[in-house]
């Protein structure tokens, strides 16, 4: 990749001397050093690298023997053995598949029985915990990987050529430098969650925990434990806060140590407890109040669960879209009407000409907490609000935000929120129905310590089975979205506001010290909006309009 920065000098008053670029060879310097972090990490490559090099020699050196003399790597040499033949299988088992594809509606029920019949007898067969081990440690290596990728990019102190015609290098290093703090924070909190998650399969601490929320039921509350309902919501409540306090040390460090030290955080500790005591009371309400209808369906449905649970859950998120912004959202932030003046006279212009119903138009007090700012459209029919942060007021021009806002009502003109929202739900119907082939398995509680088969903890178990198809759904939903925000810009692009778009997109991407030159496979997973360069080359491009 072409850059357009020279590298610093290794040594002398040119790096961090009083000359006008001094500044930015300290940050320079500060983006390259590597900490005990990266030791480790580095450490940790080079012993998997050995490991396998000694696995390849014993097996050179033992061939079959070796699972005889080293009993702990059968699995591994089994596995390992079985790959030519699964890929010499491959055209034979293609071949039987064409022939058996249903050509009348009655073969294809024959065939959906049969698919059942075999599933549900592979049910019996299936060793959940490994499964769940494996496919937790698979997930986090994946992940893991992906973070290792995007640390080695933000590592680079030169600008790719792509951007260094508009992006200063000092915001460039500003930008790479709060990366890496993010990304240090999330290789610890991730590797401590692996871990715990290790835990509570390996030791079976969700049967524990279930049993131990019974025994208070019955010893403080002076209820039956057979109440399934009930327990499943204070089993709930429990595994809310148990999740609130291991995560607690790494929140406070990303809220009062990353991003005050980048100067994004404007939260007081007061502010940020009640925050906390606020999301957690509307999460045991909600929350709790949602999974009491939710189970209270299933068990009353039984095994025909699934189409009444996705209703209910449509329903759920349909009602969610009007009370977050109206009720909920208020409780943490202000929404005050934005004052008459050219950048409200402009909006409710754009407005008119698109034909939005507008009826409210709100600044809301972003700064109160963070420095990094956003703008919205929601509401149904006729009845549609657009928030504008306060952050970007102070970062943007007039024009930028009206731009920006034109993005947004690029999403409602093409239906992106609908599509989404369909997206979400076919999501949904997909864990429904999944979760429907296992919920009745006993067989699957029992490998987790588990006597009795509560419907809650039955989906607890199947979320860490789910964790495969989850991560593709979730590429999948990227997918979607990134091409949804291509879409908006072309959009504005039409309105005649593509080159304060496009300002705009550069001064936020700045002011939010974003990634400017993110990994592209890491970006491909974990990115819901396209990179700065895609998106305002799609913007010059001419044939975009």
């Amino acid at each position: 990749m072409t850059s357009a920065d020279p590298v610093p000098a290794a040594s002398g008053s040119a790096l961090f001397g009083d000359d006008p670029d001094s500044v930015i060879d300290a940050q320079a310097a500060l983006v390259k050093r590597k900490g005990f972090l990266d030791d480790i990490i580095d450490g940790i490559q080079v012993g998997i690298i050995v490991v396998l090099f000694i696995a390849i020699l014993l097996a050179a050196i033992f061939a079959d023997s070796l699972p005889t003399i080293f009993p702990a790597t059968k699995p591994f040499y089994d596995a390992f053995i079985s790959i030519p033949t699964v890929l010499r299988t491959l055209p034979s088992f293609f071949l039987a598949l064409k022939d058996h594809v249903p050509r009348t509606l009655d073969e294809a029920h024959a065939l959906v029985d049969l698919f059942s019949l075999w599933f549900h007898e592979l049910l019996q067969t299936i060793p959940y915990k490994k499964c769940v081990i494996v496919f937790s440690v698979v997930t986090y290596l994946w992940e893991a990987k992906l973070d290792l990728r995007q640390r080695d990019r933000l590592r680079e102190v030169r600008r790719p050529a792509a951007i260094a015609s508009f992006i200063p290098r000092q915001a460039y290093l500003e930008a790479n430098a709060y990366g890496l703090d993010k990304s240090s924070l999330a290789l610890v909190r991730n590797a401590c969650m692996q871990i715990q998650t290790y835990f509570i399969i390996d030791r079976d601490l969700v049967p524990l925990l279930w049993e131990y929320v019974g025994d208070m039921m019955e010893s403080y509350l002076g209820l039956s434990a057979d109440q399934e309902i009930l327990r499943s919501v204070l089993f709930f409540i429990a595994t809310t806060l148990i999740s609130t306090v291991t995560t607690l040390p790494f929140d406070l460090y990303s809220t009062f140590v990353v991003e005050k030290k980048h100067g994004f955080n404007k939260q007081t500790v007061g502010l940020y407890v009640s925050d906390t005591i606020k999301s957690l009371m509307l999460t045991f309400v909600f929350g709790g109040g949602i999974m009491a209808a939710l189970l209270w369906v299933i068990l009353k449905t039984g095994s025909s669960f699934v189409l009444y649970a996705w209703g209910l859950m449509a329903s759920v998120q349909l009602l969610a879209i009007v009370i977050y912004p109206t009720f909920i959202q208020p409780l943490f932030n202000r929404f005050d009407p934005l004052p008459e003046g050219e950048l409200r006279t402009e909006i409710e212009a754009l407005a008119r000409r698109l034909g939005l119903p507008l009826k409210k138009l709100y600044v809301v007090d972003g700064s109160k907490r963070s420095g990094h700012s956003n703008a919205y459209v929601f509401g149904f029919f006729k009845s549609k609000r657009i928030v504008i942060y306060d952050t970007l007021i102070n970062q943007c021009t007039t024009e930028e935000i009206v731009a920006i806002v034109g993005h947004e009502l690029g999403h409602w003109k093409k239906n992106h929120i609908l599509r989404t929202l369909l997206a979400v739900q076919l999501q949904v119907l997909v864990i429904f129905y999944s979760f429907g082939l296992f919920v009745g398995e006993r067989r699957m509680y029992n490998s987790f310590g588990m006597d009795e088969t509560p419907v809650f903890i039955g989906l607890v178990f199947f979320q860490y089975l789910y964790q495969p198809l989850d991560s593709v759904l979730s590429f999948a939903t990227n997918v979607l979205s990134r091409k949804h925000e291509f879409e908006a810009d072309a959009f504005s692009k039409k309105l005649g506001l593509g080159a304060p778009l496009r300002s705009g997109l550069i001064k936020l991407q700045i002011e939010n010290k974003s990634v400017m030159n993110p990994d592209p496979m890491y970006s491909a997973f974990h990115y819901s909006h396209p990179p700065l360069v895609e998106r305002l080359n799609a913007i010059d491009d001419p044939e975009v309009a």
